[in-house]
């Protein structure tokens, strides 16, 4: 009789497993055999970054449950670490997946409807986060409505003092105490950059997409920021995605800064490891900059300073001017008229925080 092992890590029932593969063993004699004695499910869909600053949880998790069978579903499965046992895209395949697993831990982050409609959906024998209630999204439970809360009314929004980290590590049902994001830099040595690593390196990323443009600060500034840099005698290198392209053209030419073009999201992940520090406004480059555990001077004007975690390795850098779009997408200052409260944090304020960042080179993550 051929035994089969389906509790076991390497198992998967459809193909081959790997110690099959490699070593010709089977499950009766196999000495690669890894119980799985419990099953956790995360629900992150989405953004990027978002997912991203959701990795410290692994940590927790991982120690509460250290044979645990680790599934995520997400809209981004090319950025989760290797740590992940099951990397589900959000399509059909992967929700039956979920429907027809039994997890001892499960927990949702997103107030999306499709997210917590498949919550209320799971069978989990422990449920955390958010969840469908009633046609609506709604806490699992009370250690969820602070988070709840400030999602879905601006003032306490505005008056809360606890970090994303904080928040969801309490939805969790963990103490935060400054685990750090989980991130691969998958495309290492597949370029080699001519960067000066002699000297030490500034990235700066000069966007923030197209739909958050309250965000952006102008290229002028950027530029007066690059020459600055490089007077100084810093390594200044442009980053950015295809919509930053024709800017860091710009920057590069009137500055000197290095540009090397935008690039896939592996690529651009191992151009930003190089760099020693990097300046940016609150984006996607923001989160991966943390996880690769780089300084960060972070630009921010529209969000809660009190929702960021730079684990001691940086500043936040905000108008002095205030700010009047919380979670605005659009800047409701040059709507009337006015300029943007961006264009009042001076390229001093930024080279003064970049200064604090040379004291130190981060170590690599």
């Amino acid at each position: 009789m051929v035994t089969f092992r389906p509790d076991c890590r390497h198992f998967r029932g459809d193909v081959p497993c790997k110690p099959h593969k490699q070593h010709g063993v089977h499950c009766a004699d196999c000495t690669h055999y890894d119980p799985i004695r419990q099953r956790v499910l995360i629900i992150k869909l989405g953004a990027l970054g978002d997912v991203v600053r959701t990795t410290p949880l692994l940590t927790p998790l991982r120690k509460r449950f250290p044979q645990a069978e680790i599934h995520w579903l997400t809209l981004s499965p090319e950025i989760l670490p290797g740590p992940i046992d099951l990397k589900l895209p959000f399509n059909l395949a992967s929700l039956l997946v979920i429907e027809e697993t039994a997890y001892d831990y499960a927990i949702n982050l997103d107030k999306d409807r499709e997210a917590c409609a498949l919550m209320a959906r799971v069978n989990a024998r422990e449920k955390h986060g958010f969840t469908w209630k009633d046609g609506r999204c709604a806490p699992v439970d009370e250690a969820a409505v602070h988070k709840f809360s400030t999602g879905v009314f601006d003032d306490l929004s505005r008056a809360n003092t606890l970090s994303y980290m904080e928040e969801i590590f309490a939805i969790a049902g963990f103490p935060f105490s400054g685990e750090e994001y989980v991130l691969d830099n998958h495309a290492a040595g597949r370029r080699a950059w001519d960067i000066d690593r002699g000297r030490h390196v500034v990235g700066l990323n000069t966007g923030c997409g197209g739909r958050w443009t309250s965000r952006l600060w102008s290229e002028t500034h950027w530029t007066g920021l690059a020459q600055q840099l490089k007077r100084d005698g810093y390594e200044v290198v442009l980053l950015g995605g295809e919509q930053e392209h024709d800017r860091n053209l710009r920057i590069a030419a009137a500055s000197g800064a290095t540009y090397f073009g935008h690039f896939d999201l592996q690529l651009f992940i191992d151009l930003l490891d190089q760099c020693d520090t990097v300046v940016t406004q609150v984006t996607m480059a923001m989160h991966l900059a943390l996880g690769r555990h780089k300084n960060l001077v972070l630009m921010n004007n529209i969000f809660n300073r009190h929702e960021f975690e730079l684990y001691g390795r940086g500043s936040i850098v905000e108008p002095p001017s205030g700010c009047e779009c919380f979670y605005a997408a659009t800047c409701r200052r040059t709507a009337k008229g006015g300029h943007a409260c961006m264009d009042d944090i001076t390229v001093e304020q930024v080279h003064t925080a970049v200064k604090a960042c040379k004291l130190h080179r981060p170590l690599k993550a």
